[in-house]
């Protein structure tokens, strides 16, 4: 008998153990777009994720843009195994805003990749988000690194996946002024009110914003170092690289900012950010604000209670925190776990 509460407990730690070591099954919700690009490269080459799907959003790129890049990517990548799905053609409530002014006509760096080996899966995007959730609850980390329309339109139609996923880490929003102008980051501005759906639906958001993206910087030196090494996926990236770096100093920037790559990296990796808790909350309404993401780092609002014909402060009002905001990165390590994934090392 003792033999064999030893060998089940033994079981029971080798179980554990092999599950330790398993892949994480992540779902990467993307719009691409030369970033996107290089952030799923990136976790297609990390062999701590078994990406299931990508879900195509419209942003950067027109919906039928986006599906065909998708396709190239996971082509060039000789990885037909991964779930491609087309979803929403445009935002909840407004029109959509394309970027090919950042990321080329193809949305691509203008790079014609072959055609795809691979096709695409005929489930609507957010559908396919809600039956993977409850394929495997409780295993799927979701990486949205484009407007959130996909996401939003997952919740509200099925709100239990709230509780079945393993976790959110976006790409998105900024505690420090906009990238698109002074308040809002391109992806919130691009669907306010889904970014606003998503915050609020019940779950803790990882938030990887642009301000943290625009110190997260890839430059001339890493690109040599990518052009060293040599490979279709590799040349493809260092491609992308020297594209977004190009246009960056022609618009009086030193180096190409790292915003959806990193949005991988700290799903890979929580510890390339340093996460903060707090509420934030997305402006749907604002004149000069409309898709900010208003952060509280405070963790209380004022309570203003009316005596007579004005109101007193009468204590704080505590704010339950429902985002991990990274505030800054480990720019130099993450740049190297790139390099080196993106080479094949």
């Amino acid at each position: 008998m003792k033999h064999s509460s030893l060998a089940l407990t033994l079981f029971s730690w080798l179980t554990l153990a092999a599950l330790a070591q398993s892949p994480r099954r992540v779902i990467i919700d993307t719009d691409p777009g030369t970033d996107d690009a290089m952030a799923i490269i990136l976790a297609l080459n990390s062999p701590e994720f078994k990406v299931e799907a990508l879900t195509v959003v419209p942003g950067n790129v027109e919906g039928w843009q986006g599906l065909e890049n998708a396709l190239k990517i996971v082509s060039l990548a000789n990885r037909c195994d991964v779930l491609v799905a087309g979803g929403a053609q445009h935002p909840l409530n407004q029109k959509l805003i394309t970027a090919q002014y950042w990321h080329g006509k193809n949305g691509l760096a203008n790079i014609e990749l072959p055609p795809s080996k691979c096709k695409a899966d005929p489930r609507f995007g957010p559908d396919l988000i809600i039956e993977l959730i409850h394929k495997y609850p409780h295993e799927i980390t979701l990486i949205p690194i484009g407007p959130l329309t996909n996401i939003a339109l997952a919740v509200s139609k099925d709100p239990s996946i709230v509780a079945l996923v393993n976790d959110i880490v976006i790409m998105g929003g900024s505690i420090t002024g906009g990238n698109v102008n002074g308040a809002a980051e391109a992806n919130i501005y691009n669907d306010p009110e889904a970014a606003q759906i998503v915050f609020n639906a019940g779950w803790t958001v990882t938030m990887v914003g642009s301000d943290v993206g625009e110190r997260t910087l890839i430059t001339r030196k890493h690109l040599a170092e990518l052009q060293a090494t040599r490979g279709p996926q590799n040349d493809f990236i260092a491609k992308i690289v020297e594209f977004c770096i190009t246009v960056a100093e022609q618009n009086g920037y030193s180096a190409a900012a790292m915003y959806d790559p990193l949005a991988v990296g700290t799903a890979l990796d929580s510890t390339l950010c340093t996460l903060k808790e707090m509420h934030v909350d997305v402006e749907t309404k604002g004149e000069f604000t409309r898709g900010e993401t208003v952060a509280n780092r405070m963790g209380s609002n004022e309570n203003n209670v009316l005596h007579g014909d004005h109101y007193e402060i009468e204590g704080v009002i505590p704010l339950k925190p429902n985002a991990r905001v990274c505030v800054a990165s480990d720019a130099d390590r993450f740049i190297k776990l790139f390099i080196s994934r993106v080479a094949g090392k």
